[in-house]
């Protein structure tokens, strides 16, 4: 198999990086007990490929602050995992972090995360929202030493075309 590999991001992954999300969406989010739907996530995402996304996308890859770092994990030239990361002022936040259904539980999201603690700083405790009934990804933070903080809020997407919203749970890494 196919050694992955743990790279910044460029432009031409946008493409790749947004099919990550999309399937990863599609295979997580999707819930009858919360009302979400995956026709809710289709039409989420029906914007997402277009060339003007794709370019803002690219052009935001091409153009990150200093602050903020946009990983990939590779298999050859395609993209099968991507995470966004930023370090603020008074702590790291793991925005994202999104493995394609047929690579989970391979440990490219550990791979991933062990990437971006190069890039935070290892004084300030590091955030992460993960919606609150995705037990998979609830469980993958627990392992990297993250704990619920109490703390719910709706997803910054908000609610979808079904009226349907993902809650998120704040979990915190503290500061060794």
């Amino acid at each position: 198999m196919e050694e992955i590999k743990i790279l910044d991001a460029v432009p031409e992954d946008a493409l790749g990086i947004t099919n990550v999300f999309y399937k990863a969406w599609l295979a997580t989010y999707p819930n009858a007990e919360k009302g979400i739907t995956v026709d809710d996530i289709e039409d989420s995402y029906k914007d997402e490929f277009s060339v003007e996304k794709i370019k803002r996308l690219k052009d935001l890859i091409r153009n990150m602050p200093i602050n903020k770092k946009r990983f990939v994990a590779k298999k050859g030239d395609m993209v099968v995992g991507a995470c966004t990361v930023i370090r603020n002022e008074k702590n790291n936040h793991l925005r994202t972090l999104y493995i394609l259904p047929e690579y989970q539980n391979k440990g490219i999201g550990t791979k991933l995360w062990n990437k971006t603690l190069e890039f935070f700083d290892p004084k300030k405790d590091t955030i992460v929202q993960v919606a609150d009934y995705t037990e998979n990804a609830i469980n993958f933070y627990k392992k990297l030493g993250f704990v619920d903080t109490g703390k719910r809020t709706p997803q910054e997407s908000g609610s979808f075309k079904s009226g349907a919203t993902i809650i998120d749970m704040e979990m915190i890494r503290k500061a060794k």
